[in-house]
């Protein structure tokens, strides 16, 4: 990994930190963004943290904020909304521009460009209603997991083993108001990349006795292990780190992102999605990743920051 950028925090100016936001993610961000500006102080960092739950722009003029550390999880936060209005405004900020934050919130679009690469990445059936069900089942059989395209964090998602179960799942996706699709189930161990900087951090295999990494597992559960180091050879690590990075490329992601993916049965890496604004509470990855490379989560804190200038 490569040394700091920045050697002084003055060169910083004064940042905010959003955090909150109104998605159906905002406690994960707001324990993300706590966590965050904690680090900032501790580093004499000028920072003011912000819970954004409406327009942002007259808090940033009246705090005259000079650079913006995004941790808003999800719609409002990750999805090219904020980073449109701070182009705008001409603030700098952390995590990807405009076009990879709208593309990537959108994980149907983003399997898309993935495949037109000729990228690896489950095969899948958008859901539309009921009446595209014995469709679905005929694509991709069982088990399915349903998963609505505009939320991260594992929510509305669900496994299906059999049709009434991908009725109910169907049903439930739905909630979250936007396009559903079920994804062919995945034999095999499940993977995340962190990616700072053009550079792929360790990699951590996940670990869970629930039917997926869910939601409970990500942020609650005990019982969720990870292995870092992940178990694989060198040169599958490696091999894995750089189809990360080129994941992020194809999609345009760029500062900080975390690639998630699995390898299945026949040893093919399958990419799942991509996050522009990963989780930093004390369950999350990419503070993992970086202890094991040896960067702490202040550093890990201001080598984020740094990319808003860098990158």
């Amino acid at each position: 990994m490569r040394a700091r950028q920045v050697e002084q925090a003055k060169r910083f100016g004064r940042v905010g930190v959003l955090m909150g936001g109104s998605s159906a993610e905002r406690e994960i961000s707001m324990q993300s963004g706590t966590a965050v500006f904690a680090a900032m102080n501790r580093l004499a960092i000028d920072a003011v943290a912000i819970d954004v739950k409406e327009c942002v722009v007259t808090t940033l003029l009246e705090n005259k904020i000079d650079r913006v550390f995004n941790i808003i999880h999800g719609r409002g936060g990750e999805d090219g909304v904020l980073q449109g209005v701070l182009e705008s405004m001409k603030i700098p900020y952390t995590g990807s521009g405009v076009m990879a934050s709208a593309l990537t919130m959108d994980k149907l679009r983003t399997k898309l460009c993935w495949q037109g690469y000729g990228l690896n990445t489950p095969k899948w059936f958008v859901l539309k209603n009921e009446a595209d069900i014995d469709p679905c089942i005929e694509c991709l059989g069982f088990p399915v997991i349903v998963k609505p395209a505009l939320e991260g964090s594992s929510l509305g998602m669900s496994k299906a083993n059999d049709k009434l179960e991908l009725a109910q799942a169907l049903a439930e996706a739905t909630k979250y108001q936007c396009d559903v699709y079920a994804e062919a189930w995945v034999k095999g161990e499940e993977y995340t990349v962190a990616v700072l900087a053009g550079e792929a951090l360790a990699v951590i295999r996940l670990e869970t006795p629930n039917e997926f990494y869910d939601f409970e597992a990500k942020y609650r559960a005990n019982t969720t292990q990870y292995h870092c180091p992940c178990g694989l050879s060198q040169q599958q690590e490696i091999e894995l780190k750089k189809l990360a990075i080129e994941a992020c490329k194809v999609v345009g992601v760029t500062g900080w992102g975390r690639v998630d993916l699995f390898i299945d049965e026949k040893e093919n890496s399958q990419l799942i999605e991509v996050n522009t604004v990963p989780g930093m509470t004390d369950h999350s990855l990419v503070p993992m990743a970086a202890k094991n490379e040896g960067i702490e989560f202040d550093e890990l804190v201001w080598r984020i920051l740094e990319t808003s200038i860098n990158e």
